[in-house]
């Protein structure tokens, strides 16, 4: 008997689990090693974005990863893995160390989206995504973005500039959340189930629009 399809929510559903792998379970498993760094050398060090130097055999790479926690406390040190400006800039600084130092950049994208609190926009939270991804579209290395589970909004595609972008199969990409289309749209938010289906948010839909060039199983 062939195995159900899940729907477009269900998959949403997947990808919110707390108990799902974050960035960090992935780089333990994936590099041999993996140091991480911290700062952007102008406010502090945001927790919701880890970055650091790995290394696979001989080969050395610079990752930068959107990290949630897995309890309360956790989860409000990372701020629940929705960035503040301060990350975005952390990661723009060890981008360019990584062009400098010819590294390979592999991202590991897993947030609700950018943190939208009134300190975040007072220190330039949309100037932050944008720099980002201009950076990211002129950056002389090999870039890899993975969509290891939420992939929402500015939040996401900040770190999405890439040559290549995977998503995990129950993984999600889309503009912004679910429930934050239908608000918009039809100004209901338990309509979120009808515009999951709608937005073309799962890593099948995003692969056939060739937005994605590979899905892990």
């Amino acid at each position: 008997m062939a195995k159900e399809e899940l729907s477009a929510w269900e998959k949403v559903e997947i990808a919110r689990n707390p108990k799902r792998k974050t960035s960090l379970d992935y780089v333990d498993k994936i590099f041999d090693e993996f140091i991480e760094l911290h700062g952007d050398r102008n406010c502090k060090d945001d927790k919701a974005i880890v970055c650091g130097l790995g290394r696979i055999g001989n080969q050395n790479y610079t990752i930068i990863a959107e990290q949630k926690g897995r309890t309360t406390k956790e989860n409000i040190e990372r701020n629940f893995g929705m960035p503040n400006p301060e990350s975005y800039r952390k990661a723009i600084r060890f981008m360019k160390q990584a062009e400098k130092f010819k590294r390979p950049v592999v991202t590991f994208i897993d947030t609700k989206g950018a943190y939208p609190g009134i300190e975040a926009e007072e220190k330039g939270q949309g100037e932050a995504i944008a720099k980002s991804m201009f950076e990211m579209a002129r950056l002389k290395v090999p870039i890899i973005s993975v969509v290891i589970g939420e992939g929402s909004s500015g939040g996401a595609l900040a770190i999405g500039v890439a040559n290549k972008v995977l998503m995990l199969e129950n993984a999600i990409y889309s503009i912004l959340s679910p429930e934050g289309y239908a608000s918009i749209l039809w100004k209901d938010a338990s309509r979120c189930k009808e515009a999951a289906e709608k937005m073309k948010l799962t890593a099948e839909d995003l692969y056939n629009f060739g937005v994605i060039e590979k899905i892990i199983k």
